[in-house]
């Protein structure tokens, strides 16, 4: 194939791919997979993507390109018909608290748009429609009222406020007018009544009496000069009222006609309240503009707050026993305790009861102060005695002052501990100020259209887009930004995220949510010709959701784009149009294209791991038997954070339990977010959980630890590597410490760490790397000179353990060191927990930031594993097939379930079909995605799924089990 028809790579060789040519045809959708660390993101991402960016930044003039991101070049020789690319991976998440769904995918930025160009104002205090109207508008309203209508055409001068005024009705004589309307009742100026000066009052000067004449029986320049005396009187009204008006009809021949006032305005004024509104733009509904943000929270719909439930976190002490956490001294001579002991002495407040045994006042008092009471202190110390009467701050008003005045971090961190996020009790969440709420389109304001799901507010736009609740004029200003949320709603509700709400904090999202969405935006940018590489967009995605996804990516290959993924899952590789399989193994047995064509010439690929996996000769075979359990069980009573319906759920402890349910149906708030948290803090007495994610949590004493591997990394430098995280490196500098030549030197094992001073390379810092910057060029990274990238300087080099320096040793692969230090069961031990999660590719000093997160949580998992087993734990893990191919799957879990055979509970959330139809037992949650979810629909052994009709995981349990 030529470069018109196909991207062509020679020479390959970044990371461990192994100077490869790999042609790939254009216009395709293209699935690239192989095991674990075969390569895959190192072809994808690391050259293919890499190349392109560098290529578009170097077609820029070197002014702009120094303020781009800048990507060196990637080991190839040469890649032929690129175009340009666009990579949408997991780690495009925002971790900004003000970025949210609506503004990542700019439908809230078009809701703003048309609230401000059609919304209705409202006054933010009674309610009322605020709108503006020009003289000559107010003069066709009053026209339009049936012929015989008496109106009296009022200025309001007073409104609300006390006393006598007597200037104002002076202000009214000079001008003429000699009639005024005091409190609902019409006076002349010479028999006004006397006014309470201590009560409010309501004043207007009447301007004009008038009774509206028919105009098809008047005489056209009667009619005419009618009109004239009614634009002088109400541009009169309108400047003596500060562009108020208001028209009290007084009497109307038409019965359906309501008598009394009518408010009218040239500006966004409420005539009752007297607030002004400001001027209505898009800047108005935009959290992140002072024009629009609640100014309590500044827009972020919370405030941190002391929580008295952390700040003491067992009631069932007394204060003498420590009940206060944080904020008083346990040493009952410290300032602080004697302080404490006073108030209580003073108020009679018992030091030696429970917490919870003390009234509300007396905790009030302990927690809030005492107000303006001076209570008598006394305080002696080794300076002295102290004895005076002073005001008792309070605990939370002591801890809020010393949080805001602070400027250590170690403080302001240990306050923090104590405090909770709460919703703004200004803007109940919503992060918008009062005038922002109190616009409308169609009746709803637009903090509520963006607490919908997407699957309730694109019906919404829908109505609208046909004309329901719209004027003509208001359909012909909202159709473009209408179209735009439309579309942009589809795309969304197209890659299964119609469970998502507009308001959700981005960084709230999983990387396959964040992914997708990034995925639908480019979707609706209709771009052709562009080169997208994806990595794992299956991420987080039940099997019923994945045919949406590939039809996405078909969506945009039909665009006429090449679309690149990164994958594991099975339907996503059989529907490619071109398959690229990497290995044969990994890390260093890895990076070989093992077979590159369609799906069939891939099935009947005799080595080909992924082949073997497709076609089901080779398989991950159903238990014989499910566990039942130690016959205890962990209980979950009342969930009802976010979607959960205070739902009850059992746990069977010292089983294999799996956690499934569409995308949104609420199972990461279950384990994650109410599960992991109250048995943390049971167990552990940590941090409290949010109130928001309270709950009752039974059978905790069944447990002694409760582990949490996650996939956040292992380290957030360079310098943290595998060997550190796992502690096999504090043997290996032990070792090399105990070696002849080390004691001979007087070497201690700190000579052998990188990260202090001694043995480590000084020009680098234990780096093994210098940056280089190259101002407008990419930053140039060279090995440093001194110590030529081993990290340490030339004595400590000096000392070998067979042969190997302890660079050396940490350039080994798990694989290869095990083998290298067999004799000493301590590393091996540790050592052999990496390769048994499937991680023997990777290198003992390999860099954390080059792991991926399902790297990263394997890594967790087996440095859980190295420990010795004591039972009775409890693991939750979230996708822990994250990046594995069906082989890796296989080696996590038969480690699992080594997990579980030792008398452990093991918890996880997952979509992986292998998983699931191994698990001892399955709680399923649905039936649908956010509001419609949060219920469980089963539980039980995988066979009972299987024979529940309306479970999802339940249609294809039955078959992956062969039902």
């Amino acid at each position: 194939m030529s470069a018109k028809e196909a991207l062509i790579v020679h020479g390959a060789r970044q990371h461990n791919l192994k100077n490869i040519d790999v042609t790939i045809p254009k216009y395709n959708l293209v699935v690239i997979t192989g095991l674990s660390g075969s390569g895959k993101s190192s072809l994808a991402f690391d050259t293919i993507f890499a190349e392109g960016q560098r290529r578009y930044i170097e077609s820029l003039s070197a002014y702009a390109r120094q303020f781009l991101g800048r990507v060196s070049k990637p080991d190839v020789d040469a890649i032929e018909g690129l175009s340009p690319a666009i990579a949408i991976d997991q780690k495009g998440a925002s971790h900004n608290p003000r970025s949210t769904v609506g503004t990542v995918t700019e439908i809230y930025d078009y809701l703003r748009l048309l609230y401000a160009r059609i919304g209705e104002p409202h006054c933010p205090q009674c309610g009322r429609p605020v709108a503006r109207q020009s003289a000559q508008e107010i003069v066709d309203a009053l026209l339009a009222l049936p012929p015989g209508a008496r109106l009296l055409l009022l200025a309001p001068l007073v409104r609300g406020r006390k006393g006598y005024h007597r200037a104002t009705f002076d202000e009214v004589r000079r001008l003429g007018f000699v009639r005024v309307r005091v409190d609902g009742t019409v006076y002349d100026l010479d028999e006004l009544p006397a006014l309470d000066r201590y009560k409010r009052h309501h004043i207007e000067a009447v301007v004009d009496r008038i009774i509206i004449p028919d105009a098809a029986q008047e005489p056209e320049a009667a009619y005419r000069d009618f009109v004239s005396r009614l634009t002088d009187s109400v541009e009169t009204s309108l400047r003596l009222g500060d562009g108020v008006l208001i028209a009290d009809v007084v009497r109307s021949p038409d019965p359906d006609i309501a008598l009394g006032d009518r408010l009218y305005s040239e500006s966004l004024t409420c005539p009752v309240c007297g607030i002004s509104l400001p001027e209505i733009e898009p800047r108005t509904f935009s959290f992140n503009s002072p024009h629009g943000a609640c100014p309590t929270c500044q827009g972020l719909g919370y405030r941190q707050e002391i929580d008295p439930a952390r700040l003491v976190p067992d009631p069932s002490r007394s204060l003498n026993e420590g009940a206060i956490a944080f904020g008083v001294a346990e040493d009952h001579t410290s300032y602080t305790f004697k302080m404490l002991a006073g108030v209580a002495r003073h108020y009679g407040i018992p030091m030696d009861r429970p917490w919870r045994e003390l009234t509300r006042q007396q905790r009030r008092i302990l927690l809030y102060g005492s107000g303006e009471e001076r209570i008598p202190m006394r305080y002696e110390s080794t300076h002295g005695v102290w004895e005076g009467l002073r005001r008792y701050e309070g605990l939370i008003p002591n801890l809020r002052r010393r949080y805001e005045e602070t400027t250590s971090d170690y403080i302001r961190s240990r306050i923090e501990a104590v405090m909770s996020r709460t919703p703004c009790r200004t803007c109940k969440g919503t992060r918008l100020n009062q005038v922002a709420r109190a616009v409308t389109v169609a009746g709803r304001p637009i903090h509520e259209l963006a607490h919908w799901p997407v699957s309730r507010l694109s019906p919404w736009v829908e109505t609208l887009m046909d004309g329901g609740d719209l004027t003509p004029q208001q359909q012909q200003i909202a159709r473009r930004p209408l179209r735009e949320i439309r579309d942009r709603l589809r795309f969304l509700l197209d890659v299964g995220l119609d469970y998502l709400s507009l308001d959700r904090a981005a960084n709230t999202l999983s990387g396959g949510e964040a992914q997708r969405i990034r995925l639908a935006t480019q979707v609706g940018s209709r771009l052709t010709g562009v080169l997208y590489v994806l990595d794992e967009p299956s991420i987080g995605l039940h099997q019923r959701d994945t045919a949406q996804l590939i039809h996405t990516l078909k969506e945009l290959r039909d665009l006429g784009n090449t679309v690149l993924v990164v994958e594991h899952d099975d339907e996503t590789i059989r529907a490619a149009d071109w398959i690229v399989d990497l290995g044969p193994g990994a890390g260093e047995h890895g990076g070989e294209v093992v077979v590159s064509g369609t799906l069939s010439q891939v099935l009947t690929h005799p080595t080909s791991q992924t082949a073997a996996y497709l076609s089901g000769r080779k398989r991950i075979p159903v238990p014989a038997r499910r566990r039942r359990g130690n016959g205890h069980d962990l209980w979950v009573r009342g969930a009802s954070l976010h979607n959960l319906k205070r739902i009850d759920v059992r746990f069977p402890l010292g089983t294999f339990i799996c956690v499934t349910g569409v995308s949104g149906s609420g199972k990461s708030s279950l384990v994650v977010e109410t599960l992991y948290p109250h048995v943390d803090y049971l167990l552990h007495q940590t941090r409290q959980p949010p109130l928001a994610a309270r709950a009752r949590i039974k059978g905790v004493e069944y447990l002694n630890k409760l582990i949490d591997i996650d996939q956040s990394p292992i380290g957030r430098t360079p310098r943290s590597n595998p060997a550190t995280y796992t502690g096999v490196f504090t043997y290996l500098r032990e070792l090399f410490a105990a070696l002849p030549e080390s004691k001979l030197r007087g070497y201690k094992p700190g000579r052998f760490s990188f990260n202090v001073k001694g043995g480590r390379c000084e020009a680098c810092q234990g780096q093994g790397t210098l940056r280089i910057e190259m101002q407008f060029l990419p930053e140039v990274y060279v090995a440093c000179d001194v110590c030529h990238g081993k990290r340490y300087n030339r004595e400590t080099l000096q000392v070998r353990y067979k042969g190997l320096t302890i660079a050396d040793v940490l350039e080994l692969t798990v694989n290869e060191a095990l083998e290298f230090f067999s004799a000493i069961p301590k590393i091996v031990r540790r050592l052999q927990t990496l390769q048994d999660v499937g991680l023997g590719y990777i290198r003992l000093g390999q860099s954390a930031t080059t792991l991926s997160g399902g790297e990263a949580q394997r890594i967790k998992l087996a440095r859980e594993l190295s420990k010795r087993a004591t039972g009775d734990t409890l693991y939750i893990l979230d996708e822990p097939t994250v990046g594995l191919h069906a082989a890796d799957v296989s080696k996590l879990i038969h480690v699992l379930q080594r997990l579980v055979e030792s008398g452990n509970t093991v918890i996880v959330i997952e979509h992986n079909p292998d998983v699931i139809k191994v698990a001892d037992w399955i709680i399923d949650l649905g039936p649908e995605g956010g509001d419609a979810g949060g219920e469980v629909i089963a539980a039980g052994p995988p066979e009972l799924i299987a024979r529940t009709p309306t479970s999802y995981t339940g249609q294809y349990l039955k078959r992956w089990l062969g039902l």
